[in-house]
């Protein structure tokens, strides 16, 4: 990966640094969070680990401004024992995690592997697809192809383009889509580009539509669904997958977008466990933040605390089924529906977008 080191300590920066690099990754560092802004105007990072504790713009402003701007950058705290609360306040605002001073590089080691994982998990096991490629293919299968929102440069026999429901309501590519599928023996649907849905739209109105779009189609052929990774949060992107699994689990999106998190329904659901068994499957040391996750897991109804013990709501039982199903998704073209990353040259036309995520 590509990360981006931010802190004032000349040592401990270059300490930082130096572990990271020694591990493959790509590392840059500078002194402030305006130069950490300046970098990241210049080139593409995966995430940004910054001091707590700055003069001028201190490491939470860097935070707020970084998930405005570049929505996809993890961001990772680093605070010394006394600032925890601030760090733990800051996960609230959309800080992936927090690293303390002075770090250990088990720790280190282990946030890089929850990033590496979180970024496994929001692009799905489908690799990189050309929308036009695979409409081709479809085509050739003699299947009746709808390619929305992606314009190949040359008509395709058997393939119908349309960009109208991008400037439509979710309940217009809906519209769209099912007359289509109604009236061909043999559909395919491709979906290039969904996150421009998102941005003229309520993400609850495009992931409704489209989770009835593919109740209906079910069946009677596949659905593609393209998204550009540099843009859309991996929030967006679980809405879309949600949709794509199943449209009653929206309300777990929150719970699901964070890995630890997603590590303790997981153990949860081998049944009851107590909070030192949480954390060793967590595979944490540190008690305020595996009580920060927990708690949040309980306010999204998804587990339950009595006495000593945790254990799966009938909710978190359902975001558990929901995993599985993602665990699952896009290994295999055949399936009813996959979603995937486009690839970069369906992208020419989107305007660049820093934060993209990038091998190391």
């Amino acid at each position: 990966m590509r990360l981006l080191v931010v802190d004032d300590d000349t040592v401990f920066r270059e300490e930082l640094s130096t572990l990271l690099s020694d591990w493959g990754h790509q590392v840059e560092s500078v002194n402030s969070g305006a130069r950490a802004l300046e970098a990241l105007e210049i080139a593409e990072f995966d995430a940004v680990l910054s001091d707590v504790r700055m003069p001028r713009m201190n490491g939470i402003e860097l935070l707020r401004q970084v998930k405005e701007r570049w929505p996809r950058v993890y961001v990772v705290m680093i605070t010394g024992y006394a600032t925890v609360e601030t760090a733990v306040e800051a996960m609230k605002l959309g800080a992936f995690d927090y690293l303390r001073k002075p770090f250990r590089s088990e720790a280190v080691r282990r946030i890089i592997s929850l990033m590496e994982e979180e970024r496994a998990f929001s692009l799905g096991g489908s690799g990189e697809r050309d929308p036009v490629r695979l409409a081709e293919k479809w085509a050739k299968e003699k299947r009746d192809v709808l390619l929305i929102g992606v314009t190949p440069k040359k008509p395709i026999p058997g393939v119908t383009t349309t960009e109208e429901p991008f400037s439509d309501s979710g309940i217009g590519i809906q519209e769209t889509i099912l007359r289509f599928v109604e009236s061909h023996p043999h559909p395919a649907v491709i979906i290039g580009g969904v996150e421009r849905l998102f941005v003229l739209h309520r993400a609850e109105e495009i992931a409704q539509a489209l989770g009835q779009v593919l109740e209906r189609i079910e069946g009677k052929g596949p659905v593609a669904i393209g998204f550009d990774p540099s843009i859309m949060s991996d929030r967006a992107v679980l809405e879309v997958r949600a949709a794509v699994s199943a449209a009653r689990v929206h309300g777990v999106l929150g719970a699901l977008s964070n890995p630890l998190r997603r590590h303790i329904l997981r153990r949860l659901e081998d049944g009851p466990t107590s909070f030192t068994e949480v954390m060793r499957a967590a595979g944490i040391d540190d008690s305020p933040k595996l009580s920060f996750h927990l708690r949040t897991l309980q306010e999204d109804g998804l587990i339950l605390h009595s006495g000593e013990a945790y254990r799966l709501s009938p909710n978190g039982k359902e975001a558990v089924r929901l995993l599985k199903e993602v665990d699952e998704m896009g290994s295999k073209e055949e399936g009813r529906v996959m979603l995937f990353p486009l690839a970069d040259r369906e992208r020419s036309g989107t305007p660049p977008a820093s934060g993209k995520s990038t091998d190391p």
